[in-house]
């Protein structure tokens, strides 16, 4: 996999843009000036990016992954983890049949649902999922591969299917592995 260089990245026109930065030369990034980028990010090859987000620090976005972050945004805090072929919408058509649908109709005759999507800390979403507006993914989640996730969560547990349901609680072990982390990190400076 082939990554843009950090000039390259600084030509694009973020909002903003941590360090340590690894971004596929074969991602699709619509309005930079819209998206901010925190440090140690990694994003994968033919993933496509629109509209509002904001990407914390040591976030990976795997290949296919498709974020739709419209006006209200997407907002993918630290250590969250997006697998391959995840899709995330904060903007969608009623499809109940009161309204036309699709963007070649006028606003006018379409009712617009539009809401922000939260990826807290530690929340990791398994392939080929699709996350809906409004959809808030409370610390620690986990996600099921091919999950439909049309409901926020509660922290620290595991779901999965269509919809996603809670099946069991998540370790989270995994915080005193942060600590040690930063403590690391901040003694190599």
């Amino acid at each position: 996999m082939a990554f843009l260089t950090e000039e390259q990245l600084k030509k694009m026109g973020f909002k903003s843009l941590g360090k340590n930065i690894k971004i596929s030369d074969k991602a699709s990034i619509y309005g930079c000036e819209n998206i901010s980028i925190g440090n140690d990010v990694r994003i994968d090859d033919f993933c496509a990016f629109s509209g509002k987000i904001t990407i914390g620090n040591n976030v990976h976005i795997a290949t296919l992954s498709h974020l739709a972050g419209g006006a209200q945004g997407i907002t993918i805090e630290d250590f969250a983890g997006i697998a391959f072929g995840v899709h995330i919408f904060t903007e969608t058509d009623d499809y109940s049949g009161e309204y036309l649908t699709n963007p070649t109709v006028p606003l006018k005759y379409r009712k617009r649902i539009e809401k922000e999507v939260i990826i807290k800390r530690h929340a990791i979403v398994g392939a080929k999922s699709l996350i809906l507006p409004g959809v808030i993914l409370e610390e620690g989640t986990a996600i099921g591969a091919m999950s439909l996730v049309n409901k926020s969560t509660k922290p620290w547990l595991i779901y999965m299917g269509m919809p996603a349901r809670a099946i069991k609680r998540r370790n989270n072990e995994l915080l005193k592995y942060e600590e040690q982390y930063f403590n690391e990190k901040n003694t190599i400076k």
